[in-house]
């Protein structure tokens, strides 16, 4: 069973384990890492308490791209979210943490950022795997009795270890378990989310 596949069966497992306790729960995608960002992910949210829920969200991307483009990885994101209205509905704050695994190279820009230069991404290959927190601030529109369209941005702090290659196929290590913190952005999300009003038992 490939990282994909294993994903998606711990987010139904945990949907279903948390269909005990939820008067309501919800399925969703991110809607910019699937036009974005080619990236494969899926999110489930149950309600804990009437103004708090928890979001788990999984993205897998294991494909290269047109000229050796590689944007390979795999993260999970947890999220705790107290919403200031009601649970699934308007305004809400967030507190996230996040791990997975990068294989990332070939990717031509220009960007640097906080002490981040993106601009290596143009002519070398990295490989590591990374670790973080943030907090978050979002909003969630109805858009009917099942559906919402919902909106987040977050920030946060990542810890990362990587080995550095000179290109995307390249094996001769340029560097090894180098280390890295990056401050920035940590989240972002148009989700388009299905609701189930119901208790889930």
């Amino acid at each position: 069973m490939n990282v994909g596949n294993k994903v998606i069966l711990f987010l139904c497992m945990l949907l279903s384990c948390a269909g005990a306790r939820a008067q309501k729960a919800a399925v969703k995608t991110n809607l910019l890492y699937d036009a974005a960002a080619f990236t494969a992910n899926a999110g489930v949210e149950v309600g804990l308490a009437p103004r708090w829920t928890l979001d788990v969200s999984a993205n897998y991307n294991g494909w290269t791209l047109s000229h050796d483009r590689k944007w390979k990885h795999w993260l999970v994101q947890p999220e705790a979210r107290y919403w200031f209205c009601e649970r699934f509905a308007r305004h809400f704050v967030g507190a996230h943490l996040l791990g997975g695994q990068y294989n990332v190279g070939n990717l031509k820009n220009g960007i640097s950022f906080l002490g981040t230069d993106f601009s290596k991404l143009s002519d070398r290959r990295y490989q590591g795997w990374f670790t973080g927190a943030g907090v978050a601030y979002g909003y969630a529109w109805i858009l009917g009795k099942h559906w919402n369209l919902e909106a987040e941005i977050g920030v946060g702090y990542i810890y990362t270890r990587f080995d550095s290659y000179p290109c995307a196929e390249c094996g001769t290590k340029l560097a090894e378990d180098r280390p890295h913190h990056y401050v920035g952005p940590t989240k972002a999300a148009i989700n388009l989310v299905y609701l189930n009003s119901a208790t889930l038992l």
